[in-house]
């Protein structure tokens, strides 16, 4: 299959790609993730990636901006289901990007983290590759976990300490509770 990855960070791009491409998918990938914030956690997850896909051979989409303010406006007073929104719109795009370049199905490295909310990613998926007319492969690449992350330190790739979001750096390191 013609497959469209969504890209969250080089780490978390590791094992999803490597396992994808030996199940002989053709693979490009798709950095849209309005979520990260500050910017320079953006610029360097970004930096991080290009590098590590130049290295991998991996074709990514880049979309123009930074457009943090799209995040916001989908998650505020809904902090409590922020993660759904994030998923949405992050799937969302790349689901519409799958269909106009005509991909033959889409997945998200998202699928990878085992911090993530696996049920409400695949069922987004599910639901946008229905509205979309395009498949979403969905394949739980936790099992890969331990090896992704043996891989990220060994070849010194940056590791965030967070998810992206304003929300879960605060949930990090806001220690005044």
């Amino acid at each position: 299959m013609k497959l469209l990855l969504h890209l969250c960070c080089a780490p978390c791009t590791i094992y999803p790609l490597d396992l994808l491409r030996q199940n002989q998918h053709e693979i490009c990938g798709l950095f849209y993730n309005p979520n990260i914030h500050p910017y320079l956690e953006y610029k360097k997850r970004l930096e991080t990636l290009k590098d590590y896909a130049d290295r991998q051979n991996l074709k990514v989409i880049w979309p123009e901006g930074y457009e943090m303010e799209t995040f916001l406006r989908n998650v505020a007073f809904r902090e409590a289901d922020r993660c759904l929104q994030c998923y949405y719109l992050r799937l969302n795009f790349t689901a519409m990007t799958a269909k106009s370049r005509e991909f033959d199905g889409f997945t998200t490295t998202l699928l990878y983290s085992k911090f993530q909310k696996h049920e409400i990613i695949k069922g987004i998926g599910e639901s946008l590759a229905k509205e979309y007319g395009v498949r979403f492969h969905y394949q739980d690449f936790r099992v890969g976990w331990a090896e992704g992350v043996r891989i990220s330190k060994e070849s010194g790739i940056y590791r965030q300490p967070y998810c992206g979001c304003v929300y879960s750096e605060k949930e990090r390191y806001y220690t005044d509770r």
